[in-house]
């Protein structure tokens, strides 16, 4: 059983810890474009800012996975969070892309990598009405686990490179 005093330890750690990140949530503008002005390309990152609007992106992104023979696999969107909460925060997306076949590879080459599947594509709004998408090449995802899975695993990788690249490249293209 947790004391009067433990509780109250707790709550006043739990206020200590959440409070910032909930005032931020109330009032993201100035905190939302800092951060998304430090996601920048490079160690892995592929970062393409489009002239798109964020629901636009959102549904190009969809349509781009259908065409390039992908699964949505899953999806998660904070801003859609906040909206039910009746706060509103720059949008952005997470969608989980992947397919059974490339599923299947991975874990025979390496089952710890199967923690890094889906490959997650990031969409964000920026501050002028634009959005951006972002992702982690699959070889920068799995390299971690390459020298202890089946040579398959960097085949794979490298093919997945060239289809995140083909779906991104039809998300952005004008």
């Amino acid at each position: 059983m947790i004391s009067s005093l433990g509780r109250h330890l707790g709550l006043g750690l739990f206020a200590l810890v959440a409070g910032p990140l909930l005032n931020g949530l109330a009032s993201p503008s100035a905190q939302a474009q800092t951060e998304q002005a430090q996601l920048k390309a490079g160690s892995g990152w592929v970062v393409t800012h489009t002239p798109h609007s964020f629901p636009v992106l959102v549904q190009r992104l969809e349509d781009a996975v259908k065409t390039n023979k992908m699964g949505l696999v899953n999806t998660a969107s904070a801003s859609d969070g906040a909206k039910a909460q009746s706060i509103t925060i720059p949008g952005n997306r997470v969608v989980g892309v992947f397919r059974n076949d490339y599923a299947r590879r991975m874990l025979a080459a390496s089952l710890p990598a199967g923690i890094e599947a889906p490959i997650r594509i990031y969409l964000t709004q920026n501050a002028d009405g634009t959005a951006t998408l972002s992702y982690r090449t699959p070889t920068s995802v799995f390299t971690p686990y390459l020298a202890e899975a089946a040579s398959d695993l960097k085949a794979l990788a490298q093919e997945l490179d060239a289809i995140f690249a083909k779906i991104s490249a039809d998300t952005v293209a004008r």
